[in-house]
């Protein structure tokens, strides 16, 4: 059992959860996640990132984008309830070394696991720029944090309403190609397409590029094969080989249509749980 001792709402749908984990904690490295499941005879494995970890605490945090039945029965949970079943830290650790220039790109939730790989990388001794990117300025996450880290942080909003209005692949594009900007290693997470665009932007000029791949997963261990993923002429399965791979050679549509495997599923559950669950508006 690991109980919740914070619980913090930084969207409409968003949550930011810290719990007790301190195995997990312990061995906690960046660009690793975790699978819960909440405690029912039926209820459902899901893979979550760890956004941060405190060894000293014993803790981890958790940021949850409550979008079906299961993430919305998460974030319901309160301050002292517990999460019955917390399997970690699983997958490969991201690749940490002094690249020189790095540049993040974070899309809506995309920051949270892209958080620890930000802090493991200024370490490592390098400059990193963030690019964050949002639908809106009430969807951009972690920004605070990030800034309080980065050596630069670029905000993009589709809307324009904080910072430049735009997709993430405009100033990336602009960096790669700036001679004394031009990153020597990229970092990208967030919704499948725009990793997918991001990773063609910076392709035709030579820049080392990663993405985390966040796709369907039962078990964590490789077993089920339903995280399956072609990563240039090879297999590879997310859970125990990633979730980090070479963002040039992902068969980004053979993955975006895996993703669509249980949609219909998906959307009956989604609409149930916002019709029997309770989410306030206010802050949790």
């Amino acid at each position: 059992m690991n109980k919740i001792i914070l619980k913090e709402r930084l969207s409409k749908e968003v949550f930011k959860m810290v719990i007790e984990a301190p195995l997990i904690a312990e061995a906690h490295q960046a660009g690793q996640f975790v699978i819960i499941q909440l405690g029912g005879e039926y209820d459902e494995r899901i893979p979550l990132t760890i956004a941060d970890s405190d060894k000293e605490k014993g803790t981890i945090t958790m940021v949850i984008q409550a979008v079906g039945a299961t993430t919305h029965k998460l974030v319901n949970k309160e301050v002292g309830d517990s999460i019955e079943n917390v399997l970690g830290p699983l997958g490969q650790p991201s690749e940490i070394e002094n690249y020189g220039k790095c540049v993040l790109v974070g899309g809506g939730i995309g920051m949270a696991p892209l958080y620890p790989i930000l802090k493991a990388l200024k370490a490592a001794g390098n400059y990193v720029t963030v690019i964050l990117g949002a639908r809106n300025k009430s969807l951009l996450v972690m920004k605070e944090e990030t800034t309080a880290v980065a050596d630069e942080v670029i905000i993009m909003t589709d809307d324009g309403s904080e910072g430049r209005k735009g997709l993430v692949t405009v100033p990336l594009k602009e960096m790669c190609e700036d001679t004394d900007k031009k990153p020597d290693f990229a970092m990208i997470i967030g919704p499948p397409i725009m990793m997918k665009f991001a990773a063609l932007t910076t392709k035709p000029y030579g820049v080392k590029t990663f993405v985390s791949l966040n796709t369907l997963m039962v078990d964590g261990t490789g077993m089920c094969g339903g995280c399956r993923v072609h990563i240039g002429d090879e297999t590879k399965f997310v859970c125990v080989d990633g979730p980090d791979f070479d963002g040039h050679l992902v068969d980004w549509d053979n993955m975006l249509t895996r993703l669509g495997t249980y949609k219909p599923q998906e959307q009956e559950a989604h609409h149930v749980c916002h019709v029997g669950l309770n989410i306030p508006e206010g802050d949790a």
